[in-house]
């Protein structure tokens, strides 16, 4: 028999059709909001909540929670990625009515959350728009809970690299782009595909001037991203009219500028585990500098350290405010303290702006507000002028949490709105704190007229104010008492006097919820008015936070302030990794600097060579982390640096197999290789480890061996450290300029290897030591001895490279001498002679090559 379907479960299928199959539609129903059929499976086990049934002829799953716990329960939903449409109940229960009107008044997803239960206080939460066309791409980057936006467009390189940094958490695309989508940005992100009519270029134009109040878009340096523009207002349209979210904190949009800053690819991101490692338990570059404490800090550090600084002058700015908390101990001290009473003022923002603030996050705001006007007043104070303009840029905020404070109670009370503000209110609570006397009164009086000395006057959800008394007393019960409910051993009653008092309480109470109501949506207008000023603020407090945690990371590691200049030299002076360092600190062991020192002269590339585990790949590493801690304004690990600015910064180290996309580790590494090559510029600094590892020996000679020959060649002299097995390689630098060999200096006792980590101005003569750590490894005699046989029986035929160069300069010799030969002059006495002659050349190269 099939089950009816009620009118309230028709309009609950009327709306939810009108969503996709990952949207979870909650049901405002009453005090619950409550989920049907697929959903609620769904919910059941995400929510860990009971599954059940409407009633029992129905044959639909129903699941819910009361509508007062959603906070508790989204978070759940949104984590296990799936879109939640909230289904609000549009008006108050009529009587006459058979349904109440309901819709979707609000639409949560991944990528739209104002939600502090959800999001992740130190991580941006970044919703992505691309625009895809034949010529160009256009991208945009939006952050509601904090208002930062985004936009820019170009090849599918300029697109991968940005997707990389901001590494959003949802994307919107044109439905009938999908295959174009993954070609350029893979499968790993949440994509969510949308209608033509969201992607017009018209309508986001218009978008964009209407969110700013413009009539162009030239102040923004925008007005030619066409297909910026489009993936631009497609953001904002979704947000707005899709998803019903305010946005009115949303003031600015910045352009994505290649060359602006640092380029890190997202090899040289990954590699350098700058900011998350493929090992979930490792450690990273942003968990030794983080120090901060505010929320915004965090998150910042997080965009300084994806996007470091090309500007000599902004970079030594920085390093200057750093030198002035790290020589002012006190002022770090006070305003380290006021710091922590700081909230999370951008996101604070958002909701104030949506209407999702509650009354304590007022308060929260209000006193950090009163905090940052404290940290205004201590810098102002300081004698020191970086600090003091830090000082100047604050905005003034007080007017802002004076007028909070003079409206809501800052202490833990029920009351929201302060005493005094209000006399409607004032009156209206009179009534309330009177009720309990009154009540008190009342039972007085009737246990002095009926003669019940047991009487209690209560109070429920059902009846209201009721009196019980004992069944014992119920002879002595006047007549005007109306009897509403018996129990074992009690009955209670009700009169009109109660009931008339109730009425008065509850009407009384709701008047109160009203006007507080009204009061504090009067309060959230005021404090809207000032959302720049609040923006801007948390922007200083921000960047205040990561200048004292950089300090603090200077004091307590040992760091240095490095050198910044417009040269193209190099020279760090006991460079240490900041990662490892802190490691091996925690065994009490103390790390091993070494001594980097690069020009364009004599010493563009240099090869370092050594065994494994001797420490060659953490000195490339160290060396391109000092050079990226020093441009976003840190301190680094070192006891000098001068750093001629780079304006790119490549890696290509370790190896693994990206099977998912058909690749070994060898095509891996070639196309990062590739890339690199393809990529380089003037200021451009390169790391590369082990290349040609994956293949031959012989084509990893040969591989590794063009590859310096041609960064050596190329116009633009990229500075790079090439660490090698190859010790063929190590000869390379008698025939090519401007190429030094180092080797990493290990130490053979007796059979134990002992890895000194220091980096040697000479070539290695001593192998890999390969064979050696397999037999530490606990490899088999057997194999450890048959290895050595081999690798004796190698090392006796191999082919060096100065082999090489001495076949090339003799080859080339003999068709010079032969190319200038005047053939048809000669005599046949001169061309035996000549014969001769070239007889006696190639006996003398075989003769030079067999040396």
């Amino acid at each position: 028999m099939k089950t009816k379907t009620t009118p309230l479960i028709k309009q609950y299928y009327d709306i939810r059709k009108k969503y996709p199959d990952d949207t979870i539609i909650l049901f405002r129903v009453g005090d619950f909001y409550e989920i049907f059929g697929n959903d609620a499976i769904k919910c059941s086990k995400i929510l860990n909540i009971a599954l059940t049934k409407r009633n029992k002829n129905s044959s639909i799953e129903l699941a819910g929670f009361p509508y007062h716990s959603i906070e508790n329960y989204l978070p759940k939903l949104i984590k296990s990625g799936f879109r939640v449409a909230i289904c609000d109940q549009l008006e108050k229960k009529q009587i006459k009515k058979k349904i109440i009107n309901r819709g979707v008044t609000e639409i949560i997803t991944p990528g739209v959350i104002i939600n502090s239960e959800v999001l992740e206080s130190k991580k941006s939460n970044f919703l992505a728009s691309i625009d895809i066309d034949n010529r160009n791409i256009g991208i945009s980057f939006l952050d509601i809970s904090t208002g930062e936006f985004f936009v820019g467009e170009g090849s599918s390189n300029y697109v991968d690299q940005f997707f990389k940094k901001f590494n959003p958490n949802e994307v919107l695309y044109k439905k009938d782009k999908k295959k174009d989508l993954l070609k350029i940005i893979g499968n790993k992100y949440y994509t969510n595909g949308m209608e033509d009519w969201v992607f017009d270029y018209l309508s986001a134009y218009e978008n964009l001037l209407m969110q700013f109040k413009t009539n162009s878009l030239k102040g923004f340096k925008i007005e030619n991203l066409y297909n910026g523009i489009i993936a631009a207002g497609a953001i904002l349209n979704y947000v707005c009219s899709i998803c019903n979210i305010k946005i009115s904190h949303i003031s600015n949009i910045t352009k994505l500028v290649e060359n602006e800053y640092v380029l890190l690819d997202d090899f040289t991101l990954e590699n350098l585990e700058i900011i998350k490692s493929k090992n979930e338990k490792a450690i990273t570059l942003i968990n030794i500098l983080d120090n901060t404490i505010s929320p915004m800090g965090g998150r910042l550090l997080k965009k300084w350290i994806t996007f470091p600084l090309k500007n000599i002058l902004e970079i030594k700015k920085r390093h200057k405010i750093v030198d002035s908390f790290i020589k002012n101990n006190n002022l770090y001290k006070d305003i380290n303290e006021k710091l922590k009473n700081i909230s999370d003022i951008e996101r604070l923002t958002s909701k104030i702006v949506s209407y999702k603030v509650n009354p304590h996050e007022i308060i929260l705001l209000s006193k950090s507000l009163k905090k940052i006007t404290e940290i205004k007043n201590l810098l102002l104070k300081s004698e020191i002028y970086v600090l003091k303009n830090i000082s100047y840029e604050i905005k003034n905020c007080e007017n802002i949490y004076i007028h909070i404070e003079k409206i809501l109670s800052m202490s833990s009370t029920n009351s929201i709105i302060l005493p005094g503000f209000s006399k409607e209110l004032d009156e209206l609570r009179k009534i309330i704190n009177s009720s309990k006397e009154y009540i008190n009164n009342i039972c007085k009086r009737e246990k002095q007229n009926t003669g019940i000395k047991k009487l209690k006057i209560l109070f429920n959800n059902i009846f209201g104010f009721f009196i019980e008394v004992k069944s014992i007393s119920k002879e002595k019960v006047p007549s005007h008492w109306i009897l509403k409910q018996k129990l074992f051993n009690c009955e209670r009653y009700i009169t009109d006097e109660l009931k008339n008092h109730e009425i008065k309480i509850l009407s009384s109470k709701e008047k109160i919820e009203s006007i507080e109501n009204n009061i504090f949506s009067k309060l959230i207008d005021y404090i809207s008015k000032y959302t720049d000023i609040l923006q801007f603020n948390s922007k200083i407090i921000a960047e205040i936070d990561i200048f004292m945690s950089f300090a603090k990371c200077a004091i307590d590691n040992n760091y240095i302030c490095p050198e910044l200049n417009e040269s193209f030299n190099l020279y760090i002076k006991d460079g240490r990794h900041p990662v490892i360092e802190k490691q091996i600190y925690s065994y009490n062991k103390s790390y091993i600097p070494n001594d980097i020192m690069m020009n364009n002269n004599d010493s563009q590339i240099i090869i370092i060579t050594g065994p494994n585990m001797s420490g060659k790949s953490a000195i490339l590493r160290q060396t391109a982390l000092i050079i990226l801690m020093a441009q976003i304004g840190s301190y680094v690990p070192a006891s000098y640096a001068s750093i001629g600015i780079v304006d790119k910064i490549f890696s290509r180290v370790g190896s693994s197999d990206n099977i998912s996309m058909g690749e070994s580790t060898f095509m891996k590494e070639m196309n990062e290789t590739a890339s690199i090559i393809n990529n380089l510029s003037d200021r451009s600094f390169l790391i590369l480890d082990e290349i040609g590892r994956g293949t031959s020996n012989d084509d990893g000679i040969s591989l590794a061996w063009s590859i310096i020959e041609f960064l050596n060649k190329n116009i633009h002299k990229p500075k790079t450290l090439f660490a090698t097995h190859y010790h063929e390689l190590n000869s390379i630098s008698n025939y090519i300029n401007n190429i030094k060999n180092y080797s990493v200096s290990v130490k053979k006792i007796d059979d134990n290897l002992i890895f000194t980590r220091k980096l040697l101005n000479n070539v290695s003569n001593n192998g890999s030591y390969g064979i050696h750590i397999a037999k530490i490894a606990g490899m088999p005699d057997s194999i450890i001895n048959r290895a050595n046989e081999l690798l004796s029986i190698i090392k006796r035929y191999k082919i060096n490279v100065k082999f090489v160069y001495k076949k090339k300069y003799y080859i080339n010799n003999i068709y010079s001498f032969i190319k200038n030969l005047d053939i048809d002059n000669l005599t046949p006495i001169e061309a035996i002679n000549k014969l001769y002659l070239i007889k006696k050349k190639i006996k003398s190269l075989f003769k030079n090559l067999r040396e």
